[in-house]
């Protein structure tokens, strides 16, 4: 008898170990972002996702219900991991205009290549329906909520606007897209993110001293 013949040298099948719900979901959204990345955002739907995932489709079903949830669930997940990053730095940095800026511009456009070229086909398909699109203007706006609170300190006076919030996050989206999509370097993207933060804090400043 060969030794694989032998039982007591054969180890018994493992059980198979069942995930919780939120492990569940997470190997669930680590395969959409695969998926994604592979095939693009348009390939993406609950039953693809269930036959790559090795689950069937009522599993996916009951953790997104439509394919705009997973689309949301997507988006959440990217603005959790971009928040914790930068809560993260912001904590740590010093407290100075340089170093503020210097975290923003850095986390915003890291997360966004960590992601690579899947963030901006969900971010796209969440303009396909009011309800995605209002889910993304949400956590835009705890976002420049955010920034205007770490930035205000340093404008000596001035009030930072919402105009000039949505001016640099249009600013870091088109930057950070550009650097996924390597049509310009991850480091040109953080500069030029950054001269416009500068900008912006320097501009309500000076605002403030000039009184207009």
């Amino acid at each position: 008898m060969s030794t694989t013949e032998n039982p007591e040298t054969v180890s018994p099948a493992q059980p198979r170990r069942r995930l919780s719900r939120e492990d569940r979901q997470r190997q669930l959204l680590d395969v959409a972002w695969q998926l994604i990345r592979a095939e693009g955002t348009d390939a993406l739907t609950l039953g693809y996702l269930a036959e790559k995932a090795g689950v069937t489709k009522p599993v996916v079903y009951d953790h997104f219900t439509t394919r705009a949830g997973l689309l949301a669930a997507l988006y959440r997940d990217f603005d959790k991991r971009q928040t914790t990053l930068m809560d993260a730095a912001l904590a740590n940095c010093a407290a100075n205009l340089i170093d503020t800026a210097t975290v923003i511009a850095t986390e915003y456009v890291g997360c966004v290549l960590l992601q690579g070229n899947e963030i901006p086909g969900v971010i796209a398909a969440l303009a396909s329906s009011p309800e995605l699109e209002k889910i993304k203007r949400e956590y835009e706006a705890i976002f420049l909520e955010k920034c205007r609170n770490v930035l205000q300190p340093f404008a000596e006076g001035g009030v930072i606007t919402q105009a000039s919030l949505r001016a640099m996050l249009g600013a870091a989206e088109a930057l950070s897209n550009a650097a996924a999509g390597e049509e310009i370097s991850a480091e040109q993207a953080r500069d030029e993110l950054f001269a416009t933060i500068i900008a912006l804090v320097e501009r309500t400043a000076t605002r403030a001293t000039s009184g207009t």
